[in-house]
């Protein structure tokens, strides 16, 4: 989807099949370029707004036949609600414009906002975006042919070419990792996602990656990712990125990321049901956005210097696959004991914090995984977990969440809570036979291998694969996060 910006002429005389005009939630009302194309259609408009076809409330919508000899080049007209103006209210309304879209086939598309400001713009941009999204490459036949919104020009007198192109650039980094999470683990081994990296690391000016093999890892004593990876045939990648920003902003430190990519998860020898076990395709969806977020950055060339450190393997029962009361080492030299080897994230995150922090210098993290099905049970789909040792660095990264609609729900981590994770054999356990507050626990393992440095976890097991597909959960958690440090 390529976005323009138009600051002059009409929304009506715009060449492109649907036209989309914003309707005001609290008393919708035909003005300026609205009234320009409610003139041509001889009031139509008007009369569909007193019908209250449309109210203006969130995502109402209504979709008019654009008459022969109106004076207009699109043969749809489509009006939206933008209920109270607010972000969440934008993005509904944009989505409800791609639904639109959709059900006329839309190829291009003319967003008239009226008089949004530059954030509100953005907003419907982005919830456009998150409608028009389609996976379909692995689709024949006329479902593979389905028309897609290739172009979407923007009539705005308060947005920039910057803030359209900013908005833009979202979208394209969510829709990135979308495709990466939704896509068979057939089809996106380890080393497949490693390349992905490779890719844009040799693209993007900037930024770099190194992928590190087995080989490394064991000079390095991953020992907590070598062991969920011992179980597969496919072997497991450290994909390292890192983002030199031109110009770094005065005062600021290294900010590291780190995402759980496990790209099939059975559970292992403690092995899942067979129920649902296709979504586990998904299990790697933090560092989907992990490697499409530090791109985006660099794409932005904002001037913080950034390291992502994702972990990636498959976790697979085998003969030689870990099993419950096995013993391992992590990178840090701490000792784990194996209750449950479907608890394996934490695992390769372990490795992954620590190399974060002590190879690649990373002076605050945060980390991104699907890590818990207790975190679904308490917060469902609306809300990731969120977990910090630091309150002002866990208030910052929870407002970059709520201010593009990826939120989180601080929970607590306590030194009350420290017996789950302590083992009879070893220095830790990776799970507890006791059923209570699993996410915490899992935040509370993780915090061992992050060197006291401000660390938060985002849970996003609940929000990052939602109905069977991927939302890319994180991306603009991130942008916003580091538009943030350099802001500050």
């Amino acid at each position: 989807m390529k976005t323009t910006l138009k600051t002059s002429g009409s929304p009506r005389t715009a060449a492109g099949d649907l036209v989309i005009a914003v309707v005001s939630g609290d008393e919708p009302r035909v003005a300026g370029a609205l009234a320009d194309i409610d003139a041509a259609l001889g009031g139509l408009v008007t009369g569909v707004i007193a019908r209250d076809e449309v109210s203006g409330s969130k995502a109402s919508s209504a979709l008019i036949h654009v008459p022969d000899g109106a004076g207009m080049k699109a043969t749809h007209l489509g009006l939206v609600g933008v209920g109270d103006g607010s972000p969440d209210h934008l993005r509904a309304a944009g989505g409800a414009a791609a639904k639109l879209a959709a059900s006329v086939k839309a190829r291009s598309v003319v967003l008239a906002t009226g008089g949004l400001d530059a954030e509100s713009v953005q907003s419907l941009i982005q919830g456009f975006g998150y409608g028009e999204y389609r996976f379909d490459r692995f689709r024949t036949g006329d479902a593979a042919n389905t028309p897609r919104v290739g172009r979407v020009a923007v009539f705005s007198e308060s947005a920039k070419a910057a803030d359209v192109q900013r908005a833009d650039r979202l979208v394209a980094a969510i829709s990135a990792a979308r495709d990466l999470v939704n896509t068979p683990s057939n089809h996106l081994t380890p080393t497949d996602l490693a390349a992905r990296a490779e890719t844009l690391g040799a693209t993007i000016p900037g930024l770099e990656c190194t992928v590190l093999g087995r080989a490394e890892l064991k000079k390095l004593r991953a020992g907590a990712l070598l062991a969920v990876a011992q179980g597969s045939a496919e072997p497991p990648r450290m994909i390292v990125m890192r983002y030199r920003p031109k110009r770094r902003a005065r005062g600021t430190d290294v900010l590291g990321l780190v995402g759980k990519a496990v790209t099939f998860d059975t559970g292992g020898i403690s092995i899942k049901p067979s129920g649902g076990m296709e979504e586990m395709k998904m299990d790697m969806g933090g560092g989907a956005a992990v490697i499409e977020s530090i791109a985006l950055v660099a794409q932005m060339g904002l001037p913080i210097e950034v390291v992502a450190v994702v972990p990636s393997t498959e976790n697979m029962p085998s003969g030689t696959a870990i099993k419950p009361g096995d013993v391992v080492t992590a990178m840090n030299g701490k000792t784990i004991e194996i209750i449950n080897t479907d608890a394996e994230g934490r695992l390769i995150l372990a490795d992954a914090l620590t190399y974060a922090v002590r190879t690649q210098k990373a002076a605050r993290l945060v980390d991104f995984a699907t890590l818990t099905g207790a975190i679904l049970v308490a917060l469902g789909e609306s809300f990731a977990g969120l977990f910090g040792s630091d309150s002002e660095w866990t208030e910052r990264v929870r407002a970059a969440g709520e201010a593009v609609g990826e939120l989180c729900w601080e929970l607590p981590l306590h030194p009350s809570y420290q017996p789950l994770i302590e083992s009879k054999v070893a220095d830790l356990s990776n799970s507890s036979n006791k059923r209570l507050a699993g996410s915490i626990y899992a935040a509370q393992f993780l915090r061992e291998f992050t060197d006291g440095v401000p660390w938060c976890h985002v849970d996003i097991a609940g929000t990052g694969m939602i109905g069977g597909a991927g939302t890319g959960f994180g991306v603009g958690l991130v942008r916003e996060l580091v538009e943030g440090l350099a802001a500050r």
